[in-house]
């Protein structure tokens, strides 16, 4: 049912004398970073835009900006907030903070400006850094934000900016003597799919294990380097630019994970990524140059959503020698929880376990997995659906200035309700089906909407799809899917439309499809998980991680 706790070699009391000879196992998150720095000075650690700082240079750069910090009078405790794209910045700024006993909120910068001042005020923010074509956005809310006393503007080409020049001139500060380990570091807004988004206050503990016990599977070689293209306000980034760090290999790292920055960066070497299924996709779509050139990736992680079967038959087909891991997490436990290894993608359909390449994989070192019935709190038989919940080192020290929904979600013995439903097989690999909030009750009946939606993905008209329940007043909810088409779909029960048929023809081309994916369905599944309607749509609507808003497409159903 679980994976067996491993010793915690860390300890809780002050940091003690810095740097060792050789990398121990890390107790902070900026451990590695001063390690590296002595014993290999000179090598490339990070590359940016054309800019490239050795393990020296950037170590220099984090104890600088611990200074300027200081300077500014954040102490143990306090907060600071950063507002940019992807920015090695930003990755300084929380390992400076963490020097100091404070925390980073990163601020997701997609966000309007009523979202920003909510965030930011919230987090309790002294100190913001900003980047420089944001500035207009916090100009416009600058007298909704009574706490913040200090504004820094940062570039991305760093050319005089106010972030450079404030570092240039720091003095470098070294560790706070009082900085202990459960001291947090990083806050992390969550989505906010229901209400305002929460604050996830995460510590440097959580995050040192979590650096760790989600490293199976990637095994750094010389002369890799990690490519961070997951926005710094997502786990993806923050949590995965670590990996880099702790190993001592070099970061090639994209302001946005558009394709001709995806591009730039595996040619510039970058082998090994994080990326959201979408990214694949894309890729795939663009044709053989870009197949071919993401054919160097030696490990492609993917998770934050759904990778629809097709898709991943397709991508391994392209990239027979590349290995991919599927990961499933939270933000409140860093990231990582399972995760599903190169070995079991390529053997699971030869070994006759097919189903697995649906599944998350097994819980990583030190987590471990229960799947519990939501209503009675008891542990549900193996292959039963339940709650997933977990429990780890790596799981937050509670949401910002939120008491009651921390008590909520952790509950006795430390154990942590992820709100997501599945169930665990004989072999202990994890399924996660729907958020329990997201389940469809129909008739008396419950539907898990990754259930339909893998089987439509099969369809060759398909694109992408959602699953959603909407208000029927015979059944309390129905099945709705949302689909976004192929460009080249075709049905096999095609319906002519002719110039002179106009929008009726269109209209009936339309309805053909939406039958035959009705009937698509109803031939793979029980009658009353098949959609009974069928709404297709250009493209869905997703957040910056890649998640679909299933909220925009319920919004005009449950007002």
């Amino acid at each position: 049912m679980s994976a067996v706790p491993s010793a915690d070699p860390t300890s809780s009391g002050p940091r003690g004398p810095w740097p060792p000879a050789r990398p121990p196992a890390p107790t902070y998150i900026g451990d590695r970073i001063g390690h590296w720095a002595e014993a290999t000075p000179d090598a490339e650690a990070m590359t940016y835009l054309g800019r490239t700082w050795t393990w020296a240079q950037w170590y220099d750069r984090v104890q600088r900006a611990a200074g300027v910090l200081r300077d500014l009078g954040v102490a143990r405790g306090d907060v600071v907030a950063f507002l940019d794209k992807n920015h090695p910045a930003c990755v300084e700024v929380t390992l400076a903070v963490g020097s100091i006993g404070a925390a980073n909120a990163i601020i997701n910068w997609r966000s309007a400006g009523d979202e920003i001042d909510y965030a930011v005020n919230d987090s309790g923010a002294r100190v913001l850094i900003v980047g420089a074509e944001l500035m207009p956005t916090i100009e416009a809310i600058r007298d909704r934000l009574p706490r913040v006393e200090h504004i820094i503007e940062v570039t991305p080409d760093g050319e005089d900016d106010d972030y450079e020049r404030r570092l240039a001139t720091a003095i470098p500060a070294p560790y706070g003597p009082d900085v202990v380990q459960d001291d947090v570091c990083l806050v992390m807004y969550s989505s906010g799919t229901t209400g305002r988004p929460k604050g996830v206050m995460l510590t440097h503990r959580n995050l040192v294990r979590h650096t760790v016990n989600a490293h199976d599977g990637w095994g750094f070689d010389p002369g890799d380097k990690s490519m961070v293209s997951m926005p710094l306000f997502h786990v993806g980034g923050s949590s995965y630019v670590m990996f880099g760090i702790h190993d001592g290999i070099p970061t090639v790292m994209t302001r946005e994970p558009d394709a001709a920055s995806l591009a730039g960066a595996i040619l510039a070497g970058a082998n090994r990524t994080f990326l959201v299924p979408a990214v694949l996709a894309q890729v795939l779509a663009a044709g053989g140059e870009a197949v071919k050139l993401f054919g160097a990736l030696k490990t492609y992680t993917y998770g934050a959503a759904p990778m629809p079967p097709p898709l991943l038959r397709a991508a391994m087909q392209a990239w027979p020698d590349t290995d991919f891991i599927q990961v499933y997490g939270l933000t409140e436990v860093c990231g990582v929880a399972t995760h599903l290894m190169p070995e079991d993608h390529r053997t699971a359909e030869a070994e006759g376990h097919p189903e697995r390449l649906l599944s998350a994989g097994k819980p990583i070192p030190q987590c471990e997995v229960r799947i519990v019935d939501p209503v009675s709190g008891t542990d549900v038989a193996t292959g039963g659906h339940g709650e997933i919940w977990l429990r780890t080192p790596q799981l937050m020290k509670g949401f910002l200035n939120k008491p009651e929904a921390t008590a909520e979600v952790v509950v006795d013995d430390g154990w942590f309700r992820t709100g997501d439903m599945g169930h665990l097989d004989a072999d202990g690999y994890v399924y996660v089906s729907d958020r329990l909030k997201d389940m469809i009750i129909t008739g008396g009946e419950n539907v898990y909407s990754p259930e339909v939606e893998r089987v439509l993905s099969e369809h060759p008209s398909v694109l992408e799809v959602a699953v959603i329940g909407v208000p029927d007043e015979q059944w309390g909810e129905s099945v709705k899917a949302v689909v976004a088409l192929r460009e080249d779909a075709e049905t096999t029960e095609t319906t002519e439309t002719t110039e002179a048929a106009g929008a009726a023809g269109a209209a009936g081309a339309a309805g053909a499809i939406e039958a035959e994916l009705i009937d698509w369905a109803r031939e793979r599944l029980a009658h009353f998980k098949a959609p009974r309607t069928v709404e297709i749509v250009d493209a869905l609507p997703r957040n910056p991680t890649g998640k679909v808003l299933k909220r925009e497409l319920r919004r005009p159903y449950w007002p």
